[in-house]
């Protein structure tokens, strides 16, 4: 018995070995791919914060425009969601907690009286939601761990379409916020419509003599107008890069602990496998003690019997 729980021991643990090994590669592997997405996060928010100053600095100078991206409907009858999930997982907590937020500003349109329309991206968010019989308006996948602004402009130009059009009245975004390796906190932000010129202008620099500096071709207004749908793509591009950062980071912990819950485990049952290795000598060692006693008993001489015993 105890040699048959030895051979189960030892072929458990092999069995998490094999896994130690996996997740400590995939551990690896996620160190890796987070500190490009750093990179690549860090070098896009130059651009960013420099169109955002352009548009600041028009706004502060006077430039008005009336954008579609900028209209605010009357009364909300349908609420778009935007939500960054990724394609794979073992992630930890990351897909759970960014679809439990989209989940709640789908609920706080319906509590609002108004319908929702889901833009999901990524194969996780897309599971859930139509597990549960969600309407899913567009679904993009393949760009999670990776994304290019090119995918950014196509989905920005889908959502900024529903908007312009009157397909939905508001458009809430839903993702994970790259603070840190060690932190990313779930964000919601509203997407459209963007905030209008005169609010641009006073949470901006308000430094309207720098783009009194220039002249604009064909006007101040024409090049506000171009620069919007751009804004709305910086911000998008912006979201799909920490979201990128944030679930590289969320695995690197994930498989890590993963690998030291494996380490614990190997030594908890070597430790059962010694002692059942130990207590399978020890029942052989009383098993040969108790043969040999046997053994001896049967061999051992009848006493004679005392002399005048008999007549």
């Amino acid at each position: 018995m105890a040699g048959g729980r030895e051979r189960v021991l030892r072929r458990r643990i092999g069995s998490v070995q094999n896994t130690k090994k996996i997740t400590r590669a995939m551990e690896l592997i996620a160190a890796t791919r987070v500190v490009k997405a750093q990179q690549r996060a860090r070098a896009a928010r130059p651009y960013a914060e420099q169109i955002t100053a352009v548009i600041e600095n028009l706004a502060a100078g006077g430039a008005e425009v009336d954008h579609p991206l900028l209209r605010r409907a009357e009364k909300v009858e349908r609420v778009g969601v935007i939500v960054i999930s990724s394609d794979r997982g073992l992630a930890g907590p990351y897909n759970s907690s960014v679809i439990k937020a989209a989940e709640r500003q789908v609920q706080n349109a319906r509590s609002e009286g108004a319908d929702y329309s889901l833009i999901v991206i990524g194969k996780k968010a897309r599971d859930y939601f139509g597990f549960r019989k969600y309407a899913i308006e567009s679904f993009t996948m393949g760009i999670s761990d990776n994304p290019t602004y090119e995918d950014a402009r196509r989905i920005a130009d889908e959502v900024s379409a529903m908007f312009s059009e009157g397909r939905i009245d508001r458009v809430e975004l839903a993702y994970t916020e790259f603070i840190s390796l060690g932190s990313q906190k779930v964000a919601t932000r509203r997407f459209l419509p963007l905030e209008s010129t005169e609010t641009i202008a006073t949470e901006g620099s308000g430094d309207a003599d720098l783009s009194g500096a220039f002249e604009f071709e064909p006007s101040p207004e024409a090049v506000l107008e171009s620069l919007l749908p751009r804004y709305v793509e910086a911000r998008l591009f912006g979201a799909l890069l920490d979201s990128a950062a944030s679930e590289h980071a969320s695995r690197q912990r994930a498989m890590k602990a993963a690998t030291d819950n494996a380490e614990e485990l190997i030594t908890k049952l070597s430790r059962e496998m010694n002692q059942a290795r130990q207590d399978a000598i020890t029942t052989e060692i009383m098993e040969i003690v108790s043969g040999a006693e046997a053994l001896g008993s049967d061999n051992e001489p009848e006493e004679p019997a005392p002399v005048g015993a008999e007549h």
